[in-house]
């Protein structure tokens, strides 16, 4: 994954913020379910949040790991939001069984 496609940081109250910015290859792919996994199963903060303010579609391997990141992060006590999302995806996430609640700030 290059390094404009995701950056993760740490918020002061120890949120865990991975932005996503253009997520088009196989390998991003890869690096995306990779990081989620690591962040979910390893970092464990009490909030992750998938910030896709820069992402205008997502295809439909990474809305699945985005997806299957929320039954993840419950599975570990770890509460996933979805932020800055544009409407139509935000509707082909939860068809994909993300709760509402789950997603913020719909663009």
């Amino acid at each position: 994954m290059t390094a404009s496609a995701l950056d993760v940081t740490t918020t002061s109250d120890g949120t865990l913020v991975i932005h996503l910015r253009c997520l088009s290859a196989d390998e991003d792919a890869t690096e995306l379910r990779r990081t989620l996994i690591h962040a979910i199963r390893h970092i464990r903060p009490s909030f992750l949040v998938l910030d896709l303010a820069d992402v205008r579609e997502l295809d439909p391997i990474n809305l699945g790991a985005l997806a299957a990141a929320c039954n993840l992060g419950d599975d570990h006590q770890v509460t996933v939001f979805v932020d800055h999302i544009s409407a139509p995806t935000a509707m082909r996430l939860t068809a994909a069984g993300v709760p509402t609640h789950r997603i913020r700030h719909i663009l």
